[in-house]
């Protein structure tokens, strides 16, 4: 019995040998891996000892926003966004596992998530990338471990808090002109150029007035700069007794079939429909104390009332015309405009005069309603798009934009340097929501209040550019207005003027192109062409509805700007001379290709018939190796492959 004791003592004692044994190695097993992955993550931050991983070059085209170099976000498998150092350090958990047991993998994920700071009990995760603070708290002194960032020493460096110097950016404030440039860059519709040129002579002064236009007052006060009322950052606003205006921007209209000769055209929003208030147009000319003052002459509606929407109280969209005094034709624009309710009252909005008149005009320019692209990351297929209108003969594109996915920003930045594009940011005026995601939601499901909204950029567009372009086309970045025979559009409006003279010996308001769908999943029934890389979209698309949509529905103009008053989408609504003629551009010389992942819900039933009827259409296809090249050298550059 007593022997028996001692063996059933002896197998125990084994066992719990073997498994303080088994223990130990796992422990070895996790400090090692600790130790392989700071030794990894200090060979991947040596390029970067000198500079904080947060400090990113602003100018830099690879690495500020996601998907470029060191130090931006990145986008992982599961949509997240983290920072690269986020990234380098996952893929060495993962490269581990290949070498190691999963049981001892487990473990040592474990441990490394339940290592916690002693003061707070969290976790001490990597923030920034390359410090991780663990502080040791005693009655004297504190330290921080710094690693991989200097000397490539294989211990941690441990310094004093009173030797650390934090990197901060100590460029010297702006000056006022600096600040000046920065605001009018911000604001273009602000005249602070002209306030600063007169050196605040104006600013909230009194002055005396002759009487001049059609009205006099004893005294007049510039509007002071700090006592103008703005409505969400960008809009200029004006309170009546019978409705409120929300202004954008104001434009010198001198055009040669105006017939009402030189004037202002303010374009903006009344929440009033066949508003009835009478206002007032204070023009300030530059080296005039007192403004000339003249009664508005129309509110242009830029909507049709049975389109819907038609209510008081909604913002409604509108370009307010003052005529200036013929006495004032030979001086040019104003410098600035501002409207009130009574002559005499000082005004509350001051809106600088645009006026952009080159020596020479160029051939194309295309306008973009207010991207509204928070959570889709349309960037790679932009590119596409922007690459292919600028081959097709535009010579610049005017985005307007509410709210984009970093990736899209990142996108448009480089074009923008690049001098191909130019981007406006753009809200919403009045009460209506700029919170973006809720803003999206808004403009989602107020279907109209989106529509009448969108009419803001388009004919701000159309007036800052009136003077500088041939012709103006709004289209959005899913469509193109591709010519069937030529290679341009320059070649395009050759073969088709002809054509419309034949027919009437006029130039026509507009050139319209009709639409026809190429729709996503047209493709999945034939499969991608395997010598096209898949990012190319359009190029991949090529079988489109065989039947296009009616004439006059849902059709993309090149526009007249010597001829259009007020746009809309997919039209010009008024026009100067003699209406809005606009000529048809036969299917055989050109079409709109619009590509979408399924018909606008006005055509659900005639969509199925698209679908059921496709055709192969490969005229696209000419621009193919140019395009594959731009495109795919751009988003090389912009890092969207990777670290090279």
């Amino acid at each position: 019995m007593l022997q028996s004791c001692n063996g059933s003592t002896s197998r125990r004692a084994r066992r719990v040998l073997v498994f303080v044994f088994a223990w130990s190695l796992v422990m070895i097993a996790a400090v090692q891996f600790r130790h392989m992955e700071n030794s990894a993550y200090r060979a991947g931050s040596s390029n970067n000892n000198n500079n904080p991983v947060n400090v990113v070059n602003r100018n830099s085209e690879e690495n500020n926003v996601i998907g470029g170099g060191g130090g931006d976000l990145i986008i992982d498998d599961n949509n997240n966004y983290m920072g690269r150092e986020t990234i380098v350090r996952t893929r060495l958990y993962d490269k581990t596992s290949s070498d190691s047991s999963s049981s001892s993998l487990a473990l040592s994920r474990y441990l490394l998530q339940r290592s916690k700071d002693p003061e707070t009990g969290f976790g001490n995760n990597i923030i920034g990338g390359s410090i991780i603070p663990t502080t040791t708290t005693t009655t004297t002194t504190t330290t921080t471990t710094i690693i991989g960032n200097k000397n490539n020493d294989e211990n941690p460096i441990t310094r004093n808090p009173l030797d650390l110097e934090p990197l901060l950016d100590k460029r010297p404030a702006k000056t006022e002109e600096e600040l000046i440039e920065e605001i009018e860059e911000r604001l273009p519709s602000l005249p602070l150029a002209y306030w600063s040129k007169s050196n605040n002579k104006f600013n909230g002064q009194l002055n005396k007035l002759s009487k001049k236009g059609n009205e006099s007052c004893a005294n007049f006060k510039f509007p002071s700069i700090y006592d103008l009322e703005f409505n969400n950052v960008y809009w200029q606003t004006l309170r009546t007794s019978n409705g409120t205006f929300q202004f954008f921007g104001a434009f010198y209209d001198k055009r040669k079939l105006s017939r009402i000769g030189p004037a202002i055209r303010i374009v903006g929003m009344i929440d009033r429909i066949e508003p009835t208030i009478k206002t007032y147009c204070q023009m300030w000319f530059d080296g005039e104390k007192s403004p000339v003052v003249v009664e508005y002459m129309e509110y242009k509606y830029i909507w049709y009332p049975k389109w819907g929407n038609y209510k008081q109280g909604i913002y409604q969209p509108y370009v307010i015309a003052c005529k200036i005094p013929q006495s004032h034709w030979s001086k040019g624009p104003p410098a600035s405009i501002s409207m009130v309710e009574k002559p005499c009252d000082t005004a509350t909005n001051n809106l600088r005069v645009i006026y952009n008149k080159p020596e020479r005009k160029k051939d194309f320019a295309v306008c973009v309603k207010g991207l509204d692209f928070l959570h889709e990351d349309l960037s790679v297929r932009l590119v596409e798009w922007i690459e292919l209108i600028t081959l097709l003969g535009a010579d610049k594109i005017f985005f307007y934009e509410l709210q984009v996915h970093p990736n899209i920003t990142k996108v448009l930045n480089y074009y923008q340097r690049h001098g191909k594009v130019h981007v406006t940011p753009l809200t919403l005026p009045g009460g209506q929501p700029n919170v973006p995601s809720f803003q999206h939601m808004y403009l989602t499901k107020k279907t109209n209040h989106k529509r009448q909204n969108e009419l803001i950029p388009y004919n701000d567009c159309l007036y800052k550019h009136m003077y500088e372009y041939e012709y103006i086309a709004l289209l959005d970045v899913d469509e193109v207005i591709m010519p069937v025979k030529d290679a341009t559009w320059q070649d395009l409006m050759k073969r088709v003027l002809p054509k419309a003279f034949k027919i009437r010996n006029e130039t026509r308001a507009s050139y319209n192109v009709r639409n026809v769908y190429f729709l996503d999943d047209l493709l999945q029934s034939h499969g991608h062409f395997k010598d096209i890389p898949r990012y190319m979209h359009m190029l991949q698309h090529v079988y489109r509805s065989k039947n296009f949509t009616k004439p006059n529905q849902y059709i993309k103009c090149f526009h007249n700007p010597e001829r259009v008053v007020t746009l809309h989408n997919h039209f010009p609504l008024a026009c100067l001379g003699a209406g809005c003629t606009s000529y048809p551009i036969e299917t055989e010389d050109a079409q709109l290709q619009h590509y979408r992942a399924d018909c606008v819900k006005s055509l659900k039933k005639t969509c199925v018939e698209y679908r059921e009827n496709s055709i192969l259409d490969t005229t696209i296809w000419r621009y193919k190796d140019q395009l594959v090249e731009r495109v795919t050298r751009t988003l090389q550059i912009l890092g969207f492959f990777g670290p090279s």
